[in-house]
């Protein structure tokens, strides 16, 4: 077992910690808020996740998981996981790298030869090679192991997903993360081993794509409410084809949470960056029908009370 660090302790830094310690592992996870720190020692995470807290209770107890603010304690880990946020920029549609380039240089001085460096951010295309280079002189080591997280099943995402996906340069690095994750790995979960770029794009891809089935079904149901079709039923019948699936043809006011549209707006800018935007042109239609599904169900709600809603 290895002693792991993880750096940023938010939905997904918190989650991925007690899993690790969950696996066996000694685990540290590092947040520059104090606060949000010391709950977490209680075993309190500052955001609603089933069985989150007994698994955190449990580990801080057996003295295998612990939080702090000191990155200096991060020198005792031998492998180190990022999983800092990645927020809209505020000029632009980007993907804000400023929390995964502070954690990265307040790593750095503690790193050892050896280290391993785990990407689990969600970042642009590129971003890990850019890393890569920046860790050169410390000797350390950086793969890319993407996150599939979904709100209210974290906890069975991270200790059962349905693949692991490492990008990495080098055999060696990829078989490292392989072994910390071999409980898994035995019990029958695809290990993927790519190159830095096909991994990050796996998360925003499946974003993406999951985006774009959402918005699908919201388009069909403005078409059954201008033709009085069941959009219900409608999902229903073409969920049963073993090629489309039920899942997200959910109709309703648009995408849950605030990763989706976060998420496909930085791989458009991206994809626009990289001089492939006509590629990816059909993801601004997917996005503004989300938006518009939300406007259209303010105005139904304006409708239905006769104009009586606050500030309508």
């Amino acid at each position: 077992m290895a002693t792991i660090c993880v750096i940023g302790t938010g939905y997904l830094g918190a989650t991925h910690a007690a899993a690790l310690a969950e696996l066996g592992h000694d685990v540290i996870g590092i947040d520059s808020d104090a606060e949000k720190a010391r709950a977490l020692n209680t075993g309190e995470p500052p955001f609603y996740e089933p069985q989150l807290p007994d698994m955190l209770k449990r580990h801080i107890t057996a003295g295998r998981l612990r939080f702090t603010t000191d990155y200096a304690e991060s020198a005792a880990a031998e492998v180190h996981f990022l999983c800092v946020g990645t927020p809209k920029s505020p000029s632009a549609d980007t993907a804000d790298l400023a929390q995964v380039n502070t954690a990265l240089d307040s790593l750095i001085p503690h790193l050892r030869p050896g280290s391993l460096i785990v990407g689990k951010s969600t970042v642009p295309v590129g971003t890990a090679e850019r890393l890569r280079s920046r860790l050169a002189e410390s000797g350390a080591s950086l793969v890319w192991n993407p996150e599939f997280l979904r709100e209210g099943y974290a906890v069975a995402d991270t200790l059962r997903p349905d693949r692991i996906v490492v990008g990495a340069a080098e055999p060696a690095d990829a078989e490292r993360l392989a072994a910390l994750y071999a409980p898994q790995i035995w019990a029958g979960t695809p290990l993927l081993v790519t190159d830095f770029a096909t991994a990050e794009l796996v998360k925003v891809a499946a974003n993406a794509f999951l985006a774009t089935k959402i918005s699908f079904i919201n388009a069909m149901a403005d078409l059954c409410e201008a033709t009085g079709a069941d959009v219900e039923a409608l999902a229903t019948a073409i969920g049963h084809d073993d090629r489309i699936g039920a899942k997200f043809l959910r109709a309703g006011i648009g995408f849950g949470g605030g990763c989706l549209p976060k998420d496909l707006r930085a791989f458009i800018a991206r994809g626009d960056e990289l001089g492939v935007g006509r590629s990816l042109a059909f993801l601004r239609e997917v996005d503004e029908i989300n938006v518009r599904r939300r406007q259209q169900t303010v105005q139904a709600a304006v409708d239905m009370l006769d104009g009586h809603v606050l500030g309508a």
